[in-house]
């Protein structure tokens, strides 16, 4: 049914302001039920997403969460109409139009761990925090998990002469539930990232929206994986211990062709028989993030472009190293 949701996506998109694609199964666009900033008319905040085979709906805005159905039924009937009878017609009584109910999305709630922070989706568009994970291109849809600790070190219960504010990034469980976090400065403090860990889990993120049923990804940075579809991500690039098995899984290291660390785990992993990606030379930057922010808005396509495995991968990783 799938194909279908996305047809009426595309065929209500001229109803949608500033509507576009963000990438496969997510799309963006100014709130119809809020009509998001009157102020700024470049705001949009609301989203089509894919939770397994239906598409919802949801604003950070004004908080409306619905489905894809109840939306089109709000801006245009006759649309609905056509989308009831196409989308559910092989179970269709013949007297009436069919009834559906779809389960209401659960969007993640605020765990007593992060109570004292801010999220970033509540700060103004003048917050420096706020302009910085917006100037990272980081999509607003993942603002609501990401958030603001003032002081960091006395969050974490580190010590430390000097305190001073950070990103926090939840590491969150399949159930939802944090386990650790991870710091990252915003100016030039050191270390870069800091990551605590709440319970004795590996230290993995995205577990908690990761599809493993289907093609996944992972990638060494949490923010490189907000970019990715299907995407988590492994603190201290970890790639050899993890509790998957090789099938379905794609591994995405930095671009780094002239680090002796990095080729060793690359060649380890081939003899592995896992599937890895060797960046093509039109790439230059080190990650996904740095990417983006180049212009490369083709990343998952570069991605499924250029994984390779077994000889075919040694031979591409044989020309890519610079060692």
């Amino acid at each position: 049914m799938v194909h279908i949701d996305l047809k009426y996506i595309m065929l209500l998109s001229p109803r949608l302001e500033k509507f576009k694609k963000v990438r496969d199964n997510l799309f963006n666009f100014r709130c119809p039920y809020c009509g998001d900033s009157q102020k700024h008319r470049n705001k949009a905040r609301g989203y089509f997403y894919r939770k397994k085979n239906d598409f919802f709906y949801k604003c950070h805005n004004c908080g409306v969460g619905t489905n894809l159905a109840k939306v089109i039924q709000y801006i245009d009937s006759e649309l609905y109409q056509d989308y009831v009878l196409e989308r559910y017609k092989s179970d269709a009584p013949k007297t009436e139009p069919p009834k559906f109910e779809f389960e209401v999305p659960k969007f993640k709630k605020i765990d007593p761990k992060l109570e004292n922070l801010t999220p970033i989706n509540k700060l103004n568009g003048s917050h420096p925090a706020r302009q910085f994970v917006e100037s990272r291109q980081i999509p607003e849809e993942f603002y609501n998990d990401l958030f603001l600790c003032s002081k960091f070190f006395s969050w974490a219960k580190l010590s430390s002469k000097q305190d001073h504010p950070r990103l926090v990034i939840p590491f969150r469980d399949e159930s939802g539930e944090v386990f650790a976090a991870q710091g990252r400065a915003f100016g030039k403090e050191t270390p870069k990232y800091l990551t605590i860990k709440f319970d004795d889990k590996p230290k993995i993120f995205g577990l908690d929206r990761v599809d493993l049923s289907r093609r996944f990804y992972v990638v060494e940075g949490p923010i490189d994986s907000l970019f990715v579809d299907n995407c988590i991500a492994v603190a201290g690039a970890d790639f050899e211990h993890l509790p998957f098995s090789g099938e379905g899984m794609t591994i995405v290291m930095d671009n780094e062709p002239r680090s002796r660390e990095i080729i060793k785990r690359m060649e380890k992993l081939i003899d592995n028989h896992h599937a890895l990606v060797i960046w093509p030379d039109t790439v230059t930057q080190k990650d996904i993030n740095d990417m983006v922010l180049a212009g490369h808005k083709d990343v998952q396509e570069i991605i499924n472009n250029n994984t390779f495995s077994g000889l075919t991968a040694k031979a591409k990783l044989s020309a890519w190293k610079r060692i």
